[in-house]
């Protein structure tokens, strides 16, 4: 993040042909008043935002891209926010409204006047941050890192090569080599005032899925290998779900998230994750494991260990959310991966991860796992993502539409817990306990077991999409005898 502020930073400056010194800022309160616009801007927040009639701006702090009714806008430097104080270049008034004057008591700025604002729905170009490639067992995974939100469109995957139009993408030609056997390299070429993403294979084709991503913005996409699996993944692919490992995050020591009426987390998901067993097993047939059924501490790792031990088929963590904004509210549900879906989903992250910090273990060092121990994790779950991914979706969507609340979304980020675990893997956020009104609901046993039945079923509409796969994949396998 910090790499992609200061490449924002030197573009900026590099654009502009004045060898001037810093512009001058203004308080954008001020702004906000000389543009008669609606402020929204605190001091401990990353982004604000200007309404104003017929435009919304929003602006994040040590960046110098803001937008215009979701369209990119380059200003002359960076946002700061200093001792709690929204500060901008003063020149962005003239951006968004050249009648606005005497916003600065300095000399005007010897720098020419920037471009206007774009005009509702018009695309702007942005800019090439960053390529970058990494290879797993099962797939390789090409990032494009970019200055603002980018569109693509998959032009043509033939026998040699895939190609990916970039719209409205700035930068120079560039090449990412690859070579792992499956990809050769990336090329990214200019292809008039988009750019061109060839994807060279070294042998047989693979599918590709593509996502976008923000905070950075990134266009995500994941080129499968066109490998036939081996017999006893075969074997493996077609046994239905008999295993379901549930995790309730936290516990003894460690409480997890609070309320503000005393709630604490440990507790709350204990007690949801006890109801999920006992439908389970009541309702779709299967084994359930509880990672902990008592107020124990459990690390992060021996979590995963228990559920590979076991040789569990599914590992479902449970926990209760937790953010600054008392008012936030609603459910989601994550998968591990490097590329976290936004900030938002790399806080809850690192909430989560936070745990490590309880863990007595001398050989890992304090608030902090070892970087190449969390990329092997990620290495080992990526065998799962797709699966995972289904998992989650099913899931969140179950959830959402049983306890109307709030549908913040299917995420990824990089959870520690979920890294380990030699099987698909999900971790749900049941609600927010620092939000008043949920924390009473969470409270209450009647509303805990509506948690419960929706996560059941959404367990069991995935396992029965699953199971039927399964039959697909072995038409002539005989069914499992009844237990």
């Amino acid at each position: 993040m910090r790499r992609a502020c200061l490449l924002a930073v030197v573009v900026a400056l590099l654009a502009s042909t004045a060898w001037a010194a810093e512009p001058e800022y203004v308080s954008l309160t001020r702004l906000a008043t000389l543009l008669k616009a609606r402020l929204e801007a605190r001091p401990d927040s990353t982004q604000a935002r200007l309404t104003m009639p017929g435009r919304v701006v929003v602006l994040t702090r040590n960046w110098s891209r803001i937008t215009v009714n979701g369209s990119p806008l380059r200003l002359d430097a960076p946002v700061r926010v200093r001792n709690g104080v929204w500060l901008v270049p003063d020149t962005l008034a003239e951006q968004l409204s050249p009648r606005v004057v005497g916003v600065s008591t300095a000399a005007p700025s010897a720098a020419p006047a920037a471009a206007p604002a774009p005009a509702p729905g018009m695309r702007m170009p942005v800019a090439l941050e960053e390529l970058r490639s990494r290879s797993y067992p099962s797939f390789t995974r090409i990032v494009i890192e970019t200055s603002g939100p980018l569109a693509y469109r998959v032009e043509a995957s033939g026998t040699r090569e895939a190609r990916v139009r970039l719209l409205m993408l700035a930068g120079f030609p560039r090449v990412q080599e690859v070579a792992d056997g499956f990809i050769a390299e990336a090329r990214l070429e200019r292809a008039g005032d988009d750019a061109l993403l060839r994807v060279i294979f070294e042998g047989a084709p693979g599918e590709v899925r593509g996502s976008t991503l923000s905070d950075p913005p990134r266009l995500v996409l994941d080129f499968s290998r066109p490998t036939e699996p081996a017999p006893r993944d075969r074997r493996e692919a077609v046994t239905p779900l008999r295993l379901i490992v549930l995790d309730a995050g936290h516990g003894g020591h460690d409480t997890g998230a609070i309320g503000p009426g005393g709630l604490q987390e440990k507790d709350v998901v204990l007690d949801v994750t006890r109801r999920v067993a006992r439908l389970m097993e009541d309702k779709l047939d299967v084994k359930v494991l509880l990672s902990r059924d008592a107020d124990q501490f459990v690390t992060l790792r021996d979590r995963t260990t228990f559920a590979n031990r076991e040789r569990g088929d599914l590992f479902v963590s449970i926990h209760a959310n937790a953010h600054r904004e008392s008012a936030s509210t609603g459910l989601e549900t994550y998968f591990l991966s490097s590329e976290a879906t936004d900030g938002a989903a790399r806080q809850v992250a690192a909430l989560e991860n936070s745990v490590v910090q309880l863990e007595k273990t001398a050989a890992r060092p304090a608030g902090r796992l070892d970087v190449v121990k969390a990329i092997l994790w990620d290495l080992a779950q990526s065998e799962f993502q797709q699966e995972s991914s289904r998992l989650a979706e099913v899931v969140q969507d179950s959830m959402t539409q049983a306890l109307r609340l709030p549908n913040r979304g299917v995420k990824q980020a990089g959870f520690y817990v979920l890294g380990g675990a030699a099987m698909p893997a999900i971790l749900i956020e049941i609600g927010f306990l620092t939000n008043p009104k949920e924390e009473r609901r969470l409270k209450d046993a009647k509303y805990r077991d509506e948690i419960a039945r929706a996560i059941v079923a959404g367990l069991g509409e995935y396992k029965k999409r699953y199971d039927a796969r399964a039959r697909e994949l072995a038409p002539n396998a005989r069914a499992p005898r009844e237990r």
